[in-house]
């Protein structure tokens, strides 16, 4: 019951465009149950947004994934292109989604601990991509951690672009841009 509640509220926020119109009884209806069977999977709406993240990101994590194993081991760049790339379409083809983890993207556990969120783990993917390329002699001209951030936030101010200013869909508009950036960070 939890997974079709997740479904649900999946459907929901892409229809929504944001997890704000996101309810309890706007759930329970897509589910046909009674919006107190959802309390027992979730305490609240805040525990089912947050059960929404983990479910969305999971998502996008075995796309960058699968991305990822589809390019030869030896093809280091061909894999954080493809990273980037799966990214960059989950994004453009998701976002009500996308804006979810946006808007929950980082959290710190602790005064002194690191952040942490679902944006976070893909620029960490990113820059053990970036470290791999290095490994396998392809230099770079910043740190494997600062291009995979520059990647990344220039990818994400393109997806941004088009779904507020161009209102444009289709991760083929953005791969040449992303392919570009990923260019510019090796020496």
């Amino acid at each position: 019951m939890r997974g079709e509640i997740l479904a649900a509220a999946g459907r929901l926020l892409a229809e929504l465009g944001g997890e704000d119109g996101l309810t309890i009884r706007g759930v329970a209806r897509a589910v046909g149950i009674a919006p107190a069977s959802i309390y027992q999977h979730f305490s609240d709406r805040a525990e089912l947004v947050r059960g929404l993240l983990d479910h969305e990101y999971a998502r996008l994590r075995d796309s960058m994934r699968a991305a990822e194993e589809s390019i030869g081991e030896t093809d280091v760049v061909g894999r954080v292109r493809a990273q980037i790339h799966a990214y960059c379409a989950f994004a453009m083809e998701n976002p009500g989604h996308y804006r979810l983890m946006l808007a929950n993207g980082a959290s710190r556990p602790a005064p002194d601990a690191r952040a942490e969120g679902p944006l976070l783990d893909v620029i960490d993917r990113l820059a053990a991509g970036f470290e791999r390329c290095v490994e396998a002699g392809h230099p770079l001209r910043v740190t494997p951690g600062r291009a995979a951030a520059v990647v990344f936030v220039g990818a994400h101010g393109r997806v941004a672009l088009f779904h507020s200013v161009l209102n444009r869909t289709g991760a083929e508009l953005v791969e040449p841009f992303v392919d570009e950036l990923v260019s510019l960070v090796f020496a």
